[in-house]
């Protein structure tokens, strides 16, 4: 038996409590149900729910991380075409 199912699992609320464009709490993660819900769900369920909040959050991680390297990409481009880098012509 896993530690896990002796005590009650807590919410992942943060209190931030606003959602997104797709629905899911800024927060926490959770969509609409899931919050709602929350204290009808068996444990097993509540891990499930816990465990794809995580997965979100990665997702949200890596594509923040794509979007800022993609800036810093074309910020490094429209720099180095302010600059003539071709050797001179004879």
């Amino acid at each position: 038996m896993e530690q896990i199912e002796f005590f009650d699992i807590p919410s992942p609320c943060v209190g931030v409590c606003e959602a997104d464009n797709r629905g899911y709490c800024k927060g926490c993660l959770r969509s609409r149900d899931e919050r709602l819900q929350w204290l009808n769900f068996t444990d097993a369920k509540k891990v499930d729910v816990i465990r794809l909040c995580k997965q979100r959050k990665r997702r949200r991680q890596l594509a923040l991380m794509k979007a800022y390297k993609q800036q810093v990409l074309t910020a490094r481009s429209e720099a180095n075409a302010q600059f003539e880098f071709d050797p001179p012509q004879d």
